[in-house]
């Protein structure tokens, strides 16, 4: 029986094998932990879509596994992803509020001079991780809040270790770290925030204003905004650095396709769905079940922890034709790699235009590039990408 805590060798660099042998042959997979392991691509909808019988409020697990009253407890339970309504409801009201389209497309021209300054300070062999990918949503989110370019320094390495905390199995370690991040990053916010409340800025276009400021149905606790403030870190960092890193390899693996899209850019955006398929920077999702349910011949029980896979609903051959291969021309393209129903990924829209810009604009000034044998796969289960992408130009 396929155990998520104890995965087989080689599963975190490459799952995908595993994710087709279970679509195959064991698509609802109870765990040793009385939880269950979820991988059809219309099962996952059918959760996502219930937020009855499915909920995200994540109290009752990460209790046992942070601590109640722990700094990792306090975020991972008050961010938008893991809350239900009516917090989740107006916490997104106003996120979705603060992300408007006038925002977003203010944000443009710096992305795309964000992109071109990274390219042109390239070196000639370069890590895309460390001095492209990554560097892209921590100076984007910092816009996003206006955080000052020198204060910057240690955002990814907050994030990563609060992210970090989410994955299956959890050392002491990571949970120092967690906390410690956490912590931090908190103390830092209480400054930025305060200093934002005696000199707004314009709540069309800064982000932080504006969940400040709240709407007509009322404001977020001083908790609230924090959090949410390191949850909008946390969800644009290290998913979007997948993205691209992801995107760039594939890319790089498939001259066909790098080609095609070389010489056709407006498949730019198709080539973006495709790399959110194929290579999901998130790989799993959580629901809590609130009565008894079935799914493939299982009875599961009221508060039992769903592992959704959303790199095996992605490669569902229900759903996809040849899902295995890489595509940029396919459609539809029906993937959840932003989850869907009323949890739908808030921040969808910036995520994508951080792909295209970035992903773009490299092909077009480096489209020779090779990518090292030395390759260093994330380490992660949750999300998927490369710690290292040595390259050169």
């Amino acid at each position: 029986m396929f155990d998520l805590a104890n995965p087989p060798a080689g599963f975190t660099e490459n799952p995908f094998p595993h994710y087709d042998d279970l679509l195959q042959n064991s698509p609802v997979t109870p765990q040793p932990d009385g939880s269950f392991l979820i991988c059809r691509h219309a099962d996952l909808t059918a959760i996502y879509k219930d937020t009855t019988l499915y909920i995200s409020d994540k109290k009752q697990a990460f209790a046992p596994k942070f601590g109640r009253g722990t700094p990792l407890y306090e975020h991972h339970t008050t961010s938008l992803v893991f809350n239900d309504p009516p917090l989740h409801t107006r916490v997104r009201r106003i996120m979705t509020a603060a992300l408007t389209p006038r925002a977003l497309a203010s944000m443009e021209p710096g992305l795309i001079a964000t992109v071109d300054t990274l390219l042109d300070q390239m070196p000639q062999a370069p890590d895309i991780i460390e001095d492209f990918a990554s560097v892209i949503p921590i100076q984007i989110i910092g816009n996003l809040l206006d955080i000052p370019m020198a204060d910057r320094g240690p955002l990814r390495d907050w994030s990563l270790a609060i992210l970090g905390a989410l994955e299956p199995t959890l050392t002491d370690a990571q949970r120092v770290k967690g906390d410690t991040a956490v912590t931090e990053f908190k103390a830092y916010l209480q400054e930025l925030i305060a200093h934002r409340r005696a000199h707004p800025g314009d709540p069309e276009t800064d982000v932080l204003t504006r969940l400040i400021a709240g709407d007509k149905d009322g404001t977020l606790t001083e908790i609230e905004l924090i959090q949410n403030c390191i949850f909008i870190l946390n969800a644009g960092h290290e998913t979007t650095t997948n993205l691209i890193g992801n995107g760039l390899a594939l890319l790089h693996d498939n001259v066909d396709q790098k080609a095609l899209l070389l010489n056709d850019l407006t498949l730019i955006d198709s080539a973006v769905e495709e790399v959110l398929r194929l290579r999901s920077p998130n790989q799993f999702g959580n629901r809590e079940t609130t009565a008894p349910v079935t799914f493939g011949g299982h009875k599961i029980p009221p508060g039992t922890n769903l592992h959704l896979c959303i790199g095996a609903a992605n490669r569902d051959a229900e759903v996809f034709d040849t899902p295995a291969k890489f595509d940029i021309t396919r459609h539809p393209n029906r993937h959840l790699a932003f989850a869907a129903g009323p949890h739908v990924c808030v921040g969808l829209t910036l995520a994508r235009m951080e792909g295209r810009i970035a992903i773009q604009r490299f092909l077009q000034r480096y489209p020779d590039y090779s990518l090292s044998p030395d390759r260093v796969p994330g380490g992660r289960i949750r999300f998927h990408g490369y710690t290292r992408l040595p390259a050169t130009l």
